[in-house]
């Protein structure tokens, strides 16, 4: 298959949160083979440098790895206003980085309700804060929040996961109404069930196969790069008038 080149990419800023694997290892991948200028938070280092490993053989901008955990509000934004003061303005913002553990509702504590939604939900927010005020200076930005289809088709066995990425589409919201008036678009991506290796490994069996052919209108599996070439195109030029939107890339299961 033959996908598409965006010129106005090549040399963008682009930041992606929990970058080191899954979707979001192809968001960092994807950006950097566009030519643009790709940071990436991951609190994995082996992964990280993997990744690092992995497309150092390319000869582009090598990502820079910032190694943080986004569950600590002060060093996120520590940790981007340093690299900011380095590296100069962020103008894309990919908040990908999320966990679905799974729980049950008798299980839960208050302390498992709060750690699950600072590492779901919170740090989407407090991301965005960093990188806002530069996007203002240049009149121009792109935040892709990554939600997800698990309540839109009412999975069950992780209720705090769904109502974080519930959350985050009203965040999606919010943020670009108050930031249109700066030319700083604001939109939704919305994976299906994507076959990261953690999936596979964990969930995609024969039953679950079964279950992607029967729910998904396009028969393929929906895989990583199919996201982030999704990605690609809400940070480029060509999707300029397009903020407070859901973008569903899950193969037409919702």
């Amino acid at each position: 298959m033959k996908f598409a080149r965006y010129p106005s990419l090549e040399g963008r800023h682009v930041l992606v949160t929990g970058g080191g694997g899954g979707i979001g290892a192809s968001h960092v991948e994807q950006f950097y083979l566009q030519g643009a200028r790709v940071a990436f938070i991951e609190r994995d280092a082996a992964a990280a440098h993997a990744l690092l490993d992995k497309l150092d053989q390319q000869g582009l901008h090598k990502p820079v790895f910032l190694q943080v955990d986004l569950r600590d509000v002060g060093a996120v934004k520590t940790t981007i206003e340093q690299h900011i003061a380095s590296h100069g303005d962020i103008d894309v913002l990919v908040n990908n980085a999320a966990h679905d553990e799974r729980h049950t509702l008798e299980s839960v504590s208050v302390e498992y309700w709060d750690e699950r939604i600072a590492l779901n939900l919170r740090h989407l927010f407090f991301c965005a804060q960093a990188v806002v005020p530069g996007m203002i200076r240049r009149g121009e930005g792109s935040i892709i929040n990554v939600g997800s289809f698990s309540w839109h088709v009412g999975l069950g066995g992780m209720p705090i996961y769904t109502a974080a990425k519930a959350g985050i589409e009203g965040l999606t919201r919010g943020l670009a109404r108050d930031l249109g008036q700066h030319n700083v678009r604001v939109n939704t991506l919305i994976p299906g069930w994507i076959m990261t290796q953690r999936q596979i490994d964990l969930w995609v069996d024969e039953k679950g196969k079964a279950e992607i052919a029967r729910r998904q209108c396009l028969k393929d599996l929906v895989m990583p790069d199919d996201v982030a070439r999704m990605a690609l195109w809400l940070a480029s030029d060509d999707s300029r008038m397009c903020s407070a939107q859901n973008f569903v890339v899950d193969g037409g299961w919702s």
